[in-house]
């Protein structure tokens, strides 16, 4: 349901957890609770709730400020479930096909647009937006090189070469038709990661050669990824020279800001929901005198709720305790799937592509984004555990045999 609707996925997830309740050991349940893994999840919500009583927000606002941070308490119950379950695998190919549909529904919707799912669709996408889509296709596409890696190496050509079809599939769609910027940054680091763990170096410099070259190509000859480099550029000079809201440059200024939030409160923190009236106070200033003219308003007077960088949209309500909370949570998670095996490598692409996307978005505090996050290091998660669990037992039957 992810990648198709966002009320779909509240539906399913209360379905699930009314059937998972009545099978719950409590006491293996409990005993779950207090790995580090499902501890700073919980660690995070509780902050964010406690935020509530320090913020000088409406209460209205700081309630709903916590709502974001309250899907991580789906977490612990993921890791308990999917250590016993059989069935995660089913969860993730799900999740690929329910991808591969939505391309083909791209590509359909990018020629006809009237069969979009959605009034005023963007061009090629049918549901939701172009970030949502593009963060789903990237990451189905980069885990798609690890299972690829394998066939090959073990010589069965014809899966290898219908899961690289696919990939590719999702690469052109992204290639052609609707891509984020932030995609365009973080699938050359998840490649990476891939290339740094799983390839000899001589492959991985005549990949990083070949890289250049395609890279270049496609900035020359696809008017698509070039007009979306160019705006890099052009959205620096138009913020920079005439303080003009564009997409960079209301980073940069939402950034610049929060430092100033963060350093009055760097401890505690603002409190929950306290981020919108914060950039409002800083752009009163602004609006009335020089940075206004007339009906015009200039990225320095932009108001939100969100500073699109994870780490400051802790920092300002939390301070730097959330911080500390969000960057061990990180790594827990990023330990977690240390090690070989396809479903180690799916979790390590969902944490690695969440902490480099959160660089320009708060993406674990977005419904589409963190919700890949949640069920990407749930299930597969738990998968890993009941792995290891498994191995260990399978060590100590072979230890006591005599």
């Amino acid at each position: 349901m992810l990648p198709w609707s966002t009320s779909g996925v509240a539906i399913v997830n209360v379905i699930w957890l009314a059937a998972l309740v009545p099978t719950l050991d409590l006491r293996a349940f409990a005993r779950s609770l207090i790995r580090p893994i499902s501890v700073l999840p919980i660690a995070l919500f509780v902050l964010a709730a406690a935020g509530t009583l320090w913020s000088d927000a409406p209460w209205g606002t700081r309630l709903y400020a916590v709502g974001p941070v309250a899907k991580l308490l789906m977490l612990p119950v993921l890791f308990y479930h999917y250590e016993r379950s059989n069935r995660g695998i089913w969860v993730l190919t799900a999740f690929l096909s329910s991808c591969v549909l939505l391309m083909a529904m791209s590509w359909i919707v990018a020629f006809h647009p009237e069969l979009a799912l959605k009034p005023e669709a963007e061009y090629g996408v049918p549901v939701k937006n172009y970030i949502d889509q593009s963060q789903s296709f990237a990451l189905c596409a980069v885990a798609l090189a690890y299972p690829v890696a394998m066939f090959l190496r073990a010589g069965k050509i014809w899966p290898a070469t219908l899961l690289a079809a696919i990939a590719l599939s999702l690469v052109l769609n992204m290639t052609f038709v609707a891509v984020s910027r932030t995609a365009l940054v973080t699938m050359p680091v998840m490649l990476a990661v891939f290339a740094l763990l799983h390839l000899r170096w001589r492959t991985n410099l005549a990949i990083f050669v070949a890289a250049i070259v395609l890279a270049g190509l496609a900035w020359t000859i696809l008017p698509k990824v070039k007009g979306t480099t160019e705006t890099f550029v052009r959205d620096y000079y138009l913020y920079k020279e005439l303080d003009e809201p564009t997409s960079i440059g209301n980073r940069l200024e939402f950034w610049k800001k929060s430092l100033w939030f963060f350093a009055e409160a760097p401890f505690a923190g603002h409190g929950t929901g306290s981020t919108r009236e914060l950039f409002r106070k800083a752009a009163t200033g602004h609006i009335g005198d020089q940075f206004s003219v007339g009906d015009k308003i200039f990225a320095s007077a932009q108001v939100v709720a969100n500073p699109h960088n994870q780490t400051l949209n802790v920092a300002i309500q939390w301070g730097i305790a959330g911080v500390i909370v969000l960057y061990a949570m990180w790594l827990y998670h990023l330990l977690l799937f240390r090690g070989q095996g396809l479903i180690a490598w799916i979790g390590l692409m969902v944490v690695v592509q969440n902490v480099f996307t959160s660089l320009f978005n708060s993406h674990l505090f977005d419904f589409h984004e963190g919700w890949m996050y949640v069920l990407g290091v749930g299930v597969a998660g738990g998968m890993t555990l009941k792995a290891r669990f498994a191995e260990t037992a399978n060590r100590s039957a072979e230890r006591a045999q005599p």
